[in-house]
């Protein structure tokens, strides 16, 4: 089962050539056939067309906050997805939109001042500071947001896969005799039972249980310990770099981070894996390498994004 997490746009404040502005895909699609959009900037359905992601399968939109080059993109995405059909169902799902208060404001205005209808339900959840921790739940999945450090109201998310139940080892419970039925169902609910005096230990016959993955995207953000609350132990991380250390004024007066303080976020983490994005337009070619080398030096495990970069999310 492949959790995939791809870059829609890893650019900082306006497009540029090398980088679109922000969106990113989380790809559930083995786990929930689903995938969760992270920020919706100016071109992110033009974005999406160089990619395999389908617009109906994108069920959630978690948008961090207000600044254009992170919402611009929703009313063009949202109207075209009206138009996303397939022979199994006519109609795109209900979308659900996380995001700062304002952001129904903004997407109904759009949608209503240009005469779009949609062919599905939008359904808004406006969050503020006092909702910080657990937003979402269900049996597979939960989400927690933390807010951020920066120049207006702004969010991190917490995506926590539910760890899954071991295997049963079939075989081994035949085996041992048991017949195949309501017994096997007891030791599959972890339930010891008893055949001829013989006792069966459920724990024997049951897999360790899956641990399920975790993956922490911020928005736009200086270095705060709210992210390293929020990203404590994560499989992924990743975490905006708008700005060289040696720019590190300017990036804390615009509300950004360096490569160098994302690393420090991911080392006092502890999470595995730190990929930086969110790049001023100013970084290209070597200077890339540049960023990368900076974070390196206090967290091996980084890499700086590209536009459609996609990787695989380890457990």
């Amino acid at each position: 089962e492949t959790m995939e997490i791809q870059f829609l746009g890893t650019g900082a404040g306006q497009p540029a050539k090398q980088r679109n502005v922000t969106s990113i895909a989380l790809k559930l699609l083995a786990e929930r056939n689903e995938i969760w959009l992270f920020d919706c900037g100016e071109a992110t359905q033009h974005q999406i067309l160089e990619t395999s992601i389908r617009p109906r399968k994108i069920t959630k939109i978690f948008i961090t906050h207000m600044h254009g080059d992170h919402i611009f993109g929703l009313p063009g995405f949202l109207s075209s997805r009206s138009f996303q059909t397939s022979s199994s169902d006519d109609q795109p799902q209900n979308l659900d939109i996380y995001g700062p208060v304002a952001i129904k404001n903004y997407v109904m205005t759009s949608l209503r001042l240009s005469g779009s209808k949609l062919s599905y339900r939008i359904h808004f959840h406006e969050l503020d500071a006092s909702h910080a921790g657990e937003i979402f739940s269900d049996e597979t999945f939960e989400v927690h947001m933390a807010p951020l450090d920066h120049t207006i109201y702004c969010m991190g998310y917490r995506v926590v896969e539910k760890d899954k139940k071991g295997e049963l080892d079939a075989q081994a419970l035949k085996a041992a005799g048991v017949p195949f039925g309501p017994l096997f169902g007891k030791i599959k609910n972890g339930q010891d039972i008893e055949i001829d005096g013989n006792l069966i230990k459920a724990a024997d016959f049951i897999g360790p249980d899956k641990r399920g993955r975790v993956v922490t995207i911020l928005g736009d953000t200086r270095q705060t310990d709210q992210a390293i609350r929020l990203a404590i132990g994560s499989d992924l991380l990743v975490h905006e770099a708008t700005y060289e250390a040696s720019e590190a004024k300017i990036a804390r007066n615009h509300g950004h981070a360096t490569p160098k303080q994302a690393a420090e976020v991911a080392k006092q983490a502890h999470v595995k894996r730190l990929l930086l994005t969110h790049i001023s337009a100013r970084y290209v070619g070597p200077l890339v390498t540049q960023l990368v080398q900076e974070a390196k030096q206090t967290f091996d495990n980084a890499y700086v994004v590209k536009d459609l970069y996609e990787e695989v999310i380890q457990p």
